[in-house]
């Protein structure tokens, strides 16, 4: 097993190269091609990867679900660098919810209109 340091780094490293691609040459980069293509093909990317996780975890298929889940991970992070969220804003955001119940945490969020 990894430590979590060298498991941060591969996420950081990721990241990185994800947002890289922002304003790339479409025909270069399937990253740079997603950004190219707009939030709506950025999205649909993120909903269908998370449908492949679900399935592949249905199915019990261990090495799908790892497989569908980097997918996941990757189109997350396109999906994050499009709306200028860094990884970081992220990680603050579970960090204050650290030591909380999941119960109470979502009871304090406030009622989306």
């Amino acid at each position: 097993m990894t430590s979590e340091t060298n498991n941060a780094a591969i996420l950081a490293r990721l990241y990185e190269m994800i947002a890289s691609r922002k304003g790339a040459d479409p025909a270069s980069s399937y990253t740079a091609s997603l950004f190219d293509k707009g939030l709506t093909k950025i999205t649909a990317k993120v909903s269908e990867e998370a449908g492949e996780t679900v399935i592949a975890a249905l199915a019990q298929d261990r090495s799908d679900v790892i497989s569908e889940s980097a997918d996941l991970l990757y189109h997350l992070m396109v999906l994050w660098a499009a709306r200028d969220i860094v990884p970081e804003d992220v990680y603050a955001a579970l960090k204050a919810r650290e030591g909380t119940s999941g119960l109470q945490e979502k009871a304090a969020r406030a009622p989306k209109d």
